[in-house]
């Protein structure tokens, strides 16, 4: 009877673990979620609130780098705003066939992370650091304004470059007087420079020879004329100036057209010096019968001093790019980024090396004509 009593009372125990078991199952069944679908869903919350201070950050921090890509084309020889970009007065232009189109490129600056990656990614846009084109301390007004002055320059040049070609007569201009020198007070901005000492000179270099000749403290006879009045002597005595051992008068020279007609170059909101040949074509194309063009569609670039030489200039694979968008089938090449140039050239864009403004001319003749012409 004791072995029955006892395997009875293990059978009750058993069976009362069973039961306690099969509690705890249904107690953890009616719970909501349990503890490792909280774990999961904290994962899940935690994983979104990164994602979204990623996509925040990555929207609206600015990178220390600027985006450059292809940027407006203008054809020279046509209007931009109603307004002729090139125009002659007081002299009937010969009229004008085809494109000759300067190129620019585009700069965006305060780039943002995502949006500096999205541009890369394009493959029309390159990065840069910002550095290379905002000094440090210089505002974004102050890198505008020597934008502009370069691009007032380059059309200085490209009309003197121009005119020069085609055999006018130059007069040397003062363009800045140094405050507290010797001409100051004397010879004003845009006073036309006769001589010195009784010696002549066609242009500004042949002044700066002149003057080469002097020493501090020389007194020289300087003949000028303001404005129509009548040229006038006046005798100043030399400076002397740390970055030269010649006498210093205090003149910064420059090269103008000695012309009856004006030469007007109006293109708002645009800067660099970059567009100097294309000027300097539309110039001669618009003063001579030749139609140097032809009527194709011919885009360039290169930045030209007054004697006509062809200096070279950055970006121009975006500018290349910007032209055949534009339609162009040639590109006018400086011959210094040929290399670059030949490179990156885009399918259908036949690329023309251009040293001086008189080889840019020669080459367009030459196309004309199918002819060959230097290429990159």
């Amino acid at each position: 009877m004791e072995k029955s009593s006892e395997g009875s009372s293990e059978r009750v125990a058993v069976a009362a673990d069973d039961a306690a078991d099969a509690a705890k199952q249904a107690k953890r069944a009616k719970r909501p979620s349990g503890w490792q679908l909280t774990r999961r869903t904290w994962t899940l919350m935690i994983s979104v609130l990164v994602v979204a201070a990623l996509g925040l950050l990555g929207g609206l921090v600015k990178v220390p780098y600027v985006a450059l890509g292809p940027g407006p084309t203008y054809d020279t020889l046509g209007a931009v705003g109603g307004k002729t970009v090139v125009q002659i007065s007081d002299q009937q232009p010969f009229p004008t066939t085809g494109h000759l189109t300067m190129t620019t490129v585009s700069l965006t600056d305060e780039v943002t992370l995502f949006g500096a990656l999205g541009l890369w990614a394009s493959g029309r846009y390159a990065l840069a650091p910002r550095e290379e084109y905002y000094k440090p301390g210089q505002s974004e007004q102050q890198v505008q304004q020597d934008n502009v002055k370069a691009f007032q320059d380059s059309q200085t040049n490209a009309e003197v470059a121009a005119l020069r070609y085609l055999g006018y007569q130059l007069k040397v201009t003062a363009d800045q007087i140094v405050k507290g020198s010797p001409a100051d007070n004397t010879i004003e901005p845009g006073d036309r420079l006769v001589s010195v000492n009784g010696k002549t000179f066609g242009n500004s270099d042949e002044m700066r020879e002149v003057l080469k000749a002097t020493k501090p403290g020389d007194k020289v006879a300087v003949t000028f004329q303001h404005d129509k009045q009548e040229p006038r002597t006046a005798e100043i005595t030399l400076g002397k100036s740390d970055d030269r051992t010649w006498g210093f008068l205090g003149v910064s020279p420059i090269d103008q057209a000695d012309v009856k007609f004006k030469v007007t170059i109006t293109l708002p909101d645009v800067g660099g010096p970059s567009a100097g040949l294309m000027f300097a074509l539309a110039i001669i194309d618009k003063l001579t019968p030749d139609n140097i063009n032809g009527g194709q569609s011919v885009a360039g670039t290169g930045e030209i001093d007054p004697a006509g030489n062809v200096k070279p200039i950055g970006g121009i694979p975006f500018k290349m790019m910007a032209a055949r968008d534009g339609g162009a089938t040639v590109f006018l090449v400086p011959t210094a980024n040929c290399e670059e140039a030949k490179q990156k050239a885009p399918d259908g864009l036949r690329l023309i090396k251009v040293d001086k403004l008189a080889d840019a001319v020669s080459s367009l003749k030459a196309m004309k004509d199918n002819k060959d012409t230097p290429h990159c």
